[in-house]
């Protein structure tokens, strides 16, 4: 039986996870946890997370996963969700400054804004409720997944990529930033698919069944 590990470092919204991919994979043994062994043994992982990017690293070195962690990045399929993207970027301006897992090429900045949008839209800080993700390279875990599919988010700060080949979708919030990166057998998006519904689940159905190629 396959076997998705979803990482608890203590700052997820875990259960919310666990159970939309038990719906769209009842056949897969999901679990829960915080071993290194389990996220080595398992065939797929997920990076969910949310709350401040310092404290999500002290929380991963304090448990002894960061080692997984990263093996994981470089050979299994893996999914990171919310904070789980933010985390493998070079560098996060969050809390004056954080170095990253560098698995992908950039860095996180605040939102600095507050206004309208061209639409007449109020644009307040954090970044909170359904918006676009426009896809912008083909991935398997687009399949079924309508152009410009509208997912939630609740975040403050966001992603700018330096290397395009890596970016896999983009939002609009008065800046335009990376909201999805994919690159060999990593995944991530800003958003939160467990909470976006049809198009959320579509994608956590596609992860459930990707072997990690691109």
């Amino acid at each position: 039986m396959k076997t998705i590990a979803i990482i608890d470092y203590g700052m997820g919204n875990l259960r919310s996870v666990h159970k939309a991919i038990e719906h769209v994979a009842p056949s897969v043994k999901v679990c829960v946890t915080s071993k290194a062994d389990d996220i080595r043994q398992a065939d797929s992982i997920v990076f969910p997370g949310q709350g401040a990017i310092r404290s999500c690293f002290a929380a991963v070195d304090a448990r002894g996963l960061r080692e997984a962690l990263l093996e994981a990045t470089k050979t299994k399929p893996f999914l990171g969700i919310c904070l789980g993207l933010q985390s493998l970027y070079e560098y996060s301006e969050e809390g004056g400054g954080v170095p990253g897992l560098n698995v992908f090429a950039g860095r996180v900045r605040q939102f600095s804004h507050s206004g309208s949008d061209v639409h007449g839209r109020t644009l307040k800080v954090p970044h909170m409720g359904w918006n676009q993700v426009h896809q912008v390279s083909a991935h398997p875990l687009w399949n079924g997944v309508d152009q410009d599919s509208r997912f939630y988010f609740v975040h403050s700060y966001y992603v700018e990529s330096t290397n395009e080949h890596e970016v896999a979708g983009f939002t609009d919030y008065g800046v335009r930033f990376t909201s999805v990166a994919a690159h060999a057998n990593v995944f991530a998006l800003q958003c939160h698919p467990e909470k976006s519904q049809k198009a959320g689940l579509r994608v956590l159905e596609n992860f459930v069944r990707w072997d990690g190629s691109g």
